[in-house]
């Protein structure tokens, strides 16, 4: 009996067989798409299965609910998120940065539904939508420390005054993709201008963590 058709009955022996994970990914690269600029309360199962042209039974075996399957569309979305801004290690730290930033941007205006969600908590208070979000900050974090300082093991104060920045961040970003008035590059340009405001106060306050030197930039 296939799995489409009865996936509460019938389980394949190996679940994570080459198969399974591929159609597994399959569903969340469907769900990114539906749920791209789509909120979780506007979609309900049977809208998810017709527009995903696969039976609902498919979604509830691979993620046992609605909530179970939008979780992993939008760690699947941080992962990606996350890798990005954290990889051109071979950049000089003031390119890095804007790559970072830019990289953020890009996810926001692009993933405006999910973006939301983890910004804000989920429905309600969910502790696992938190989680992700809390996780997303750490990872920038790093990434910001690493470009500044050039290690990840920096001092309270120091990153206290990043996740400063980042939350900060997060609500203007808010604010940008409902509003969209700047273009998303003067965003990032402004954004990493009041980062540089954000690593001089640390300096400030704390002297073993100087700022980086300003960018450069011919032209």
């Amino acid at each position: 009996m296939h799995i489409d058709q009865e996936p509460a009955v019938v389980r394949p022996r190996a679940r994570g067989t080459e198969r399974s994970l591929a159609r597994r990914a399959e569903l969340i690269a469907i769900g990114r798409k539906l749920f791209a600029d789509t909120s979780y309360d506007a979609l309900s199962m049977d809208d998810i299965a017709r527009q995903a042209h696969v039976a609902k039974g498919l979604i509830y075996y691979y993620f046992r609910s609605k909530r179970g399957y939008y979780l992993a569309i939008i760690e699947d979305s941080v992962a990606d998120l996350v890798t990005y801004a954290a990889s051109g290690l071979e950049l000089p730290a003031v390119d890095r940065v804007h790559r970072t930033v830019d990289s953020y941007l890009r996810y926001a205006e692009h993933h405006q539904a999910a973006y939301r969600t983890i910004v804000s908590g989920g429905v309600g208070f969910d502790a696992e939508v938190h989680a992700i979000r809390d996780g997303v900050r750490e990872a920038i974090v790093t990434t910001l420390a690493e470009g500044a300082y050039g290690r990840r093991d920096i001092a309270p104060l120091a990153r206290m005054g990043l996740l400063a920045w980042v939350c900060s961040v997060e609500g203007a970003t808010l604010d940008w993709i409902a509003r969209p008035e700047l273009s998303r590059d003067t965003m990032c340009q402004l954004l990493v201008k009041t980062l540089g405001g954000a690593l001089r106060a640390i300096e400030e306050l704390d002297p073993a963590h100087p700022a980086p030197p300003p960018a450069r930039r011919d032209g």
